[in-house]
């Protein structure tokens, strides 16, 4: 069984696996720790990773790159609208209001979702893991950053699936750096607890986390995050900047040209890390455009003021991070930066200033994520045995249940069912009093994020007959899974075949809240609440407890003497399954879905045929070269003058067709090519092989005959025992 933790980063990809001495960054077959997640279409196949990086250069228009940034996110998104415009592939609103990007593939215009393209980016990281470990690849644990909706989290559950891969988590970014850094410390409190404020500053985000430690655990204390603040920004201000000297100076636009932008993005990611270790750096680009060779000077403080308003932004989610952990700085004992652009001195020096105290860099800035999730793996799977090590996870947006009570004319109302900072996994039951079908929303509350759109999904619960001509009672059960997915899982129809005393029930004041203890759900972590209602009454509410069973402080108030008159001392209570429909705002539907999976195969099966077509043309180049070489020296004694001499011309007619006719030809020509210059390179070569090996199958019967003939007229005691005339016949 596989144990493989994914970060699947906004430029980089980076791969870990378990194995039994502990945790293995792998290698990609550059010998390269870090995977670019770019996928790159040619007229005959897709170049995915290292192999996209570089034919992008060459290939802009066609090289997808941040994918991530694409996923679960409305074309009409003003955060994506300001992205597409540094993008230099073409992006179009699909039919369902999601972008499409388009690309020239197989020789015809091509459209592509997100997820499809994570998908080929995940079966790309698949590769490398597979290639590491010489086994399949399925379970795995891929990192996601703490701000996806519900709809980007079920996004990179397809595009696992399209991939192959089943994920037993996706895990926050946050926690899995938290639980890289918490697993390995032997020295943690047993009862005062330690925080650690860790600032992830990635490619395209920043997130900020506190965590709080105690042996043997961890609990997150507050999730944080600018989902547009990362390296890419600070390399966005020098470009502006170099492209607007370059158009004074030269007189070129490089906006024009997608390849001279590309290059000038690339040469300014370069700077900025010169910068990050010296304190001025220079920029050469040889031919950049029209044929011009460009330079350029920048110093650090240059740097940083043309930066001035991404690094305004720093402190915003480093003072939310500490509001909503309930903490001081000096709460704060340690400070851990990790992430790409962590690197970059001036937000070190924010950093620095906000928490009065020097951030320290324990773990390595780009691979903490990556462990953190094979780490959670290992844990998950039943392969490895870890250390017992808690992760108390917290949920980083409230979700609430919204419907329309019975009576038409009614407001729709909502409760809160998993406030923000939940426990993740988590279920609650909450019970309803309907007489028909009725449709319950999903949906986020303030989430102080305009990026995220509310509406999560619907839920049509029913059909369903209550026995007595009445309101039936429904226990319905909301899921908060391992994934941070909401889901209404099951609802029940409660029937009581019970006799009850009329006022016991009409008796309780109207709306009273109670704890509906009849039938609490099997789920340990599940919990039960019911806003019962008098019969007469047309309003139904429902209301939902804390998690892991324990009440709310605000909920100690319940009346629990009423449940004493409710519950008889018999009864039988009959549940009969109802059906729930779920519609989710966004999703892929599962004919999609197996749509992608196929198109993936297919696309897969023309990139393995490419390869294997490159390989044998390869060897044919390689057997054309060797063998020439070898007929002027070693096989010079082998051949005749005539049969070398055709056996040249013959190498040099097929070298020939390789760089003409033979550029772009089938496997099986190359083949071909090869088995017919082996019919008259191989007896040469046989001749060879024999006339080496020759000399010393001699010399070994040489030195048998010497040996026997010694031991037969040998007079020693040790061969008295053998007969004389045995002897004589060796």
């Amino acid at each position: 069984m596989s144990v493989v933790g994914f970060d699947l980063g906004n430029e980089s990809c980076i791969v870990a696996v378990a194995r039994q001495r502990g945790i293995d960054v792998v290698l990609n077959e550059e010998s390269k720790r870090e995977t670019p997640a770019i996928v790159c279409f040619g007229d005959k196949q897709r170049f995915i990773g290292t192999a996209g990086a570089a034919s992008s250069t060459m290939n802009p228009k066609n090289s997808i790159s941040q994918i991530k940034r694409l996923l679960g996110r409305k074309f009409s998104d003003p955060e994506l609208q300001q992205d597409l415009a540094s993008f230099p592939f073409r992006v179009s609103e699909g039919p369902d209001g999601f972008p499409l990007v388009h690309a020239r593939y197989l020789g015809e215009e091509q459209a592509f979702t997100p997820t499809q393209l994570l998908a080929m980016v995940l079966s790309n990281l698949k590769g490398i893991a597979e290639g590491n470990l010489n086994a399949a690849v399925v379970d795995c644990c891929i990192g996601i950053p703490v701000y996806f909706s519900d709809l980007q989290r079920r996004a990179v559950l397809d595009a696992a699936t399209i991939a192959g891969l089943r994920p037993l988590r996706l895990f926050h970014e946050t926690t899995a750096t938290a639980l890289a850094y918490g697993i390995y410390k032997t020295d943690l409190p047993e009862n005062d607890q330690l925080n650690v404020a860790f600032v992830d500053v990635g490619h395209a985000s920043m997130q900020v986390s506190i965590v709080g430690y105690k042996k043997g655990q961890l609990k997150m204390l507050s999730h944080t995050y600018d989902r547009s603040l990362g390296g890419r920004d600070f390399d966005e201000a020098l470009f502006k900047h170099f492209a607007a000297k370059f158009k004074e100076e030269y007189k070129i636009d490089v906006y024009q040209n997608a390849r001279a932008c590309l290059r000038l993005r690339v040469a300014c990611e370069k700077l900025k890390k010169v910068l990050s270790a010296n304190p001025e750096a220079p920029l050469n680009i040889e031919c950049l455009m029209d044929e011009k060779d460009v330079r350029g000077f920048i110093k650090r403080e240059e740097f940083e003021q043309i930066s001035a308003p991404v690094l305004e932004r720093v402190k915003g989610p480093l003072e939310k991070a500490l509001a909503e952990a309930g903490l001081t700085t000096e709460n704060v004992h340690f400070v851990e930066v990790v992430g790409s652009g962590s690197r970059v001195p001036a937000i070190i020096k924010i950093i620095t200033e906000f928490f009065g105290k020097e951030p320290r860099r324990t773990m390595n800035a780009s691979e903490c994520v990556a462990r953190g999730c094979a780490l959670q793996c290992a844990i998950l799977s039943p392969t490895f045995k870890v250390r017992e090590f808690q992760v108390n996870d917290g949920f980083p947006f409230s979700i609430a249940l919204s419907w329309k009570p019975d009576s038409q004319n009614s407001a729709p109302q909502h409760s809160v069912v998993f406030p923000k900072g939940n426990a993740i996994p988590s279920v609650k039951a909450l019970t309803f009093y309907r007489s028909s079908t009725f449709e319950v929303d999903v949906l986020y509350v303030d989430t102080g994020d305009s990026q995220i759109q509310p509406k999560i999904s619907t839920y049509t619960i029913g059909p369903f007959q209550p026995s007595k001509g009445e309101k039936a009672k429904l226990k319905v059960k909301v899921r908060l899974n391992i994934h941070g997915i909401v889901t209404v899982d099951l609802a029940m129809m409660l029937e009581e075949d019970v006799e009850v005393p009329a006022s016991s029930v009409n008796e309780a004041p109207k709306d009273a809240t109670k704890m509906d203890t009849d039938d609490a759900p099997s789920d340990p972590s599940g919990t039960d609440v019911n806003m019962q209602e008098p019969k007469s009454a047309d309003t139904t509410e429902g209301a939902t407890a804390a998690e892991n069973g324990a009440q709310d402080p605000e909920e100690k108030s319940v009346p629990m003497e009423t449940d004493a008159k409710v519950e008889p001392s018999k009864k039988k209570v009959k549940k009969i399954s109802v059906p729930v429909n779920e519609l989710v705002y966004g999703a892929l539907p599962a004919a999609e879905l197996e749509k992608a999976v196929e198109k993936e195969y297919e696309m897969a099966l023309q990139d393995r045929v490419m390869e294997e077509t490159k390989e044998k043309k390869n060897a044919v180049e390689a057997y054309v070269y060797d063998m020439r070489n070898k007929l002027y020296d070693m096989y010079n004694d082998f051949v005749t003058p005539e049969e070398k001499e055709a056996l040249i011309a013959r190498l040099q007619e097929v070298e020939d067709w390789l760089y003409e006719d033979g550029e772009d030809e089938t496997k099986g020509v190359y083949i071909a090519k090869l088995e017919e210059l082996k019919k008259i390179g191989d007896p040469i070569e046989a001749r060879y092989k024999e006339w080496t090996e020759r000399g010393s199958a001699v010399d070994q019967l040489v030195y048998c005959i010497n040996s026997f003939r010694e031991a037969a007229l040998s007079n020693d005691q040790k061969f008295e025992h053998i007969d004389i005339s045995e002897k004589q016949k060796i």
